[in-house]
């Protein structure tokens, strides 16, 4: 339901846009052209952290451009072949911009190269991605701290903020964690008048006694 109402919200703005392939050509003037919703599962293992898993959830006129070009048997479904080729023509080309993503772990940046496991869905109007970046980072007895944050600094596509009821943690028996979702105020886009959201995680090793009580 959540979804749904943050989902209408943003109809109304994509109405009066006219929209160009923005995945696979070079951006243009800035201002929101296309809107996302967004969801993140932070993935651990026993090592530490794994990854991120992101959601996407596309606002209706980007999503009726992609199903009107690639769902080409028009059953309202996505096929494996049309799936890679969304992944060819709509999503690869994000690898410029690091899939909107910007991670630090220890105040070290992390360059996100990669993206994983691209896969495409419909969920009533809306077009779906989901997708996993690699990040691996090793826990520790003390907390490694991680800062995520996922826009686009050039304003084209507007990434809804995260909400605590979009963020799910996966694989954390082994793992101890805490988050704090803030703006980011050093560092500013559009003209300095919008912070990006970022989201500061903390993780570290379960003490053995812990681990023990779950077993």
């Amino acid at each position: 339901m959540l979804m749904q109402i943050r989902m209408k919200i943003r109809k109304n703005f994509c109405r009066a846009i006219i929209l160009c392939f923005l995945f696979v050509s070079d951006y243009v003037a800035a201002h929101p052209h296309v809107f996302i919703d967004n969801e993140i599962t932070i993935v651990f293992n026993q090592e530490g952290l794994a990854g991120i898993k992101i959601k996407w959830f596309f606002d209706e006129m980007f999503s009726s451009m992609i199903i009107h070009d690639y769902d080409e048997n028009k059953n309202g479904v996505f096929d494996s072949v049309e799936i890679e080729a969304i992944k060819n023509g709509a999503f690869s080309n994000l690898r410029k911009f690091n899939y909107f993503t910007r991670i630090k772990i220890d105040g070290k940046p992390f360059i996100v190269e990669s993206a994983e496991n691209f896969s495409v869905s419909k969920e009533d109007d809306c077009v779906v991605y989901n997708f996993f970046i690699p990040c691996k980072a090793e826990a520790e007895i003390c907390h490694k701290e991680v800062k995520i944050s996922v826009y686009d600094d050039s304003y084209y596509v507007d990434i809804l903020k995260l909400d605590r009821d979009v963020i799910q943690f996966k694989g954390n028996d082994l793992i101890e964690y805490e988050y704090e979702l803030r703006d980011d105020t050093g560092n500013p886009y559009y003209f300095g008048q919008i912070f990006p959201q970022e989201m500061i995680l903390k993780f570290k090793k379960k003490n053995e006694q812990k681990i023990n009580n779950i077993n």
